[in-house]
């Protein structure tokens, strides 16, 4: 059982920035794909930006592509989402999610963190 806790959420202007991280408590933490999708209230979950177990290698939704950054250090256990250029319709609870399978993009992660909102105003 992993459990993950997020936090970095808040309100910013748009324009700014913002650095979510998820810590997870599982100590073979490295053997995880780990992810981060987001969802708005009435809408579906969307991914945002996944990262690999061994490469490290990342994915990007269109939305945020160029703007954040996803990376991972498994010696802290943590998964980071920097978010840059902040615009209102990233506006949205954040979630971090973990699995021992191949990183995807659809929500098929078994752990999930408790979510983090971030607020974007014009």
């Amino acid at each position: 059982q992993v459990t993950l806790v997020e936090s970095g959420g808040g309100l910013v202007q748009a324009g700014g920035s913002l650095r979510l991280s998820c810590v997870g408590s599982e100590p073979t933490f490295s053997s995880y794909s780990l992810a981060w999708f987001r969802q708005v209230p009435g809408k579906e979950r969307e991914f945002v930006a996944y990262i690999t177990r061994i490469t490290g290698a990342t994915t990007y939704a269109d939305s945020v592509k160029g703007r954040f950054t996803i990376s991972r250090d498994n010696a802290k256990n943590t998964v980071s989402l920097q978010m840059n250029s902040l615009k209102p319709e990233d506006t949205a609870v954040y979630y971090c999610a973990a699995r021992r399978g191949i990183a995807t993009i659809d929500d098929r992660y078994e752990y999930w963190g408790q979510g983090t909102q971030v607020t974007v105003s014009s």
